[in-house]
């Protein structure tokens, strides 16, 4: 049990070191945030006292003057207003700068992250999780957390003001407290796992969802609309259950809280209607106890309603620090490599489960400089994973890979990519311009050079098109055919500056004759370079130096 506690607590223990480290740059305007509220409760403190002095002037119970009295309430109250505003105004902008720096922050680390590690994750969990527990997590910082430090100091301070007042009322209104601590306790557990469970099913809805709207063309042809619809129906059904669930418990806990917060007020009102009868008290006295009994005890009321926040916003800290924990990269450190560069696969073994079959198995190969070879396999022989090998997407579990040449050897690693020119099979255009596609293969190329690439890659339509390069694709190349889409992609990759070409199924959707023009064209512009083609075609192999069979 005590082992459990000491895990309990050092897990709560790095939430908050991580919570205190996304708060950097906005760390001065939550603390203004409730520095802010705090004067606000002063204000509304004031304006208790403020108005006792109205009504006990104006019923002769103390001397003064009532327009005096009456300016200060209204002095008081402008100020409490503009407080108010001043919040209302941080509260409505930390929210968007903490909630940006903590998505760049998470993107720049899935950005970098290794592949395998991050590929265990679905896209649509990782996107509930960058928006929906980002959203749960800056809500705690810039409104549950100022709120809560307002909620302890308005108790605080209204009941010091209260048993200046009478502190045996005081303290009787206090003792009802523990009640809503004890609720507090039974149910923390309970919602903790409710909260978990609502987690992970919006992951898979966001999931199903993303899923069927990207690969929408299939669910249509193959007639499973109402399949993706039902088991849609299956999971939003569990987590209504969950829902229902958690509201039940958070329910029972207002309800019972509730109960102490009207029995706490009868007190107050009866206390001080007994008091006020035999004259101990005034008139501007008992609208005061009236007036603090709301402020000693909603506070200890929100303070219980605090704890879904915390407990939501545990659980969403858990989920993106488990993405933050995912291990990076080492790509600062780039080599590129001017010479023409050649590369050999040394005794190399991969598994991708450990003491699983191997893909490889101290499998030796050549690749040498300035040739081209044709990789040729059934499927599931390990062309895909002889790419991933070489731009070191995964890693050997024995053996090296190396880059050949003058320069002598060096092993492949994330720095060595720039040698690297990759056309990934399939559509891989994003949304945007085809120049905003075709600078991602260099960011500083002309319109000169883009041109010439486009007619290198057998993609000269484009200049043909009405807005030319300017020409706006949807989502996943939308608005070109798929042999387009990929001749786009190669212009892209022929912009990129590496020694080392490799093209994964690069021309699976072009007809014979275009396939025959880019490859005579690629000959003609990557004289001198090392070219890799991963391919199911025999006529393509017949143009190469080399075949490798795998």
């Amino acid at each position: 049990m005590k082992r459990l506690k000491d895990i309990r607590f050092k897990n709560l223990r790095n939430i908050a070191r991580w919570l205190y480290s996304i708060t950097y740059g906005q760390r001065w305007r939550i603390a203004v945030s409730c520095l802010t509220g705090a004067f606000e409760v002063a204000c509304s403190l004031g304006f208790v006292w403020a108005s006792k002095q109205v009504i006990d002037i104006a019923t002769g119970a103390v001397a003064g003057n009532i327009w005096v009295a009456a300016s200060i309430t209204i002095i008081i109250l402008l100020g409490q207003l503009s407080f108010a505003a001043l919040d209302m105004w941080l509260s409505g902008c930390m929210p968007v700068d903490v909630g940006n720096r903590l998505r760049s922050r998470l993107f720049n680390h899935l950005l970098r992250s290794r592949w395998k590690e991050l590929e265990r994750y679905h896209t649509g969990d990782v996107l509930n999780r960058v928006n929906r527990d980002v959203d749960e997590v800056v809500r705690l910082l810039t409104a549950t957390i100022p709120d809560l430090f307002v909620t302890v100091i308005q108790f605080l301070a209204s009941f010091a003001y209260l048993c200046k007042l009478d502190a045996s009322l005081a303290w009787l209104l206090i003792l009802i407290i523990p009640v809503f601590l004890l609720i507090s306790k039974l149910y923390v557990r309970r919602m903790r796992e409710y909260n978990r469970n609502i987690r992970v099913s919006d992951s898979k809805i966001q999931s199903v969802m993303q899923e069927s709207i990207q690969h929408h063309v299939i669910v249509k042809t193959m007639e499973r609309t109402r399949n993706r619809l039902a088991v849609l129906g299956e999971l939003q059904g569990g987590l209504r259950k969950q829902v229902q669930g958690r509201t039940r418990l958070s329910l029972f806990s207002r309800m019972m809280m509730s109960v102490g917060f009207n029995s706490g007020y009868l007190l107050v009102f009866l206390w001080g209607a007994m008091r006020l009868s035999r004259g101990d008290i005034s008139f501007g006295t008992m609208t005061a106890f009236l007036q603090l009994v709301g402020r000693v005890q909603r506070p200890a009321f929100d303070l219980t309603s605090f704890l879904p926040s915390f407990i939501t916003a545990y659980t969403a800290a858990e989920r993106l620090m488990e993405l933050e924990s995912l291990s990076t990269e080492d790509d600062d450190n780039s080599i590129f490599i001017e010479e023409v560069t050649g590369l050999s696969f040394r005794n190399v073994s991969f598994a991708y489960v450990e003491n699983g079959e191997s893909v490889f198995n101290h499998w030796n190969a050549e690749f040498r400089a300035g040739t081209s070879t044709a990789v040729l396999g059934e499927t599931g022989a390990g062309k895909t994973t002889l790419i991933r090998l070489i731009l070191a997407l995964v890693s050997p579990t024995e053996g090296t890979i190396v880059l050949t040449g003058p320069q002598g050897d060096v092993e492949v690693s994330p720095g060595t990519r720039p040698n690297f020119v990759y056309v990934p099979q399939g559509n891989t255009l994003f949304s945007g311009t085809i120049r905003d596609n075709l600078l991602m293969g260099n960011p500083d190329a002309t319109d000169r050079e883009i041109e010439d690439a486009l007619r290198m890659a057998v993609a000269d339509f484009v200049l043909e098109l009405p807005d030319g390069i300017n020409t706006v694709l949807t989502e996943q190349g939308g608005g070109v055919s798929e042999g387009q889409a990929q001749r786009i992609a190669i212009a892209r990759a022929l912009l990129r500056k590496g020694n080392i070409l490799l093209f994964d199924e690069a021309t699976s959707a072009l007809d014979r004759e275009t396939e025959r023009r880019l490859i005579y064209n690629l000959k003609t512009c990557c004289q001198g370079k090392t070219v890799i083609f991963i391919t199911h075609h025999a006529a393509l192999a017949e143009e190469c130096d080399e075949v490798l069979s795998l």
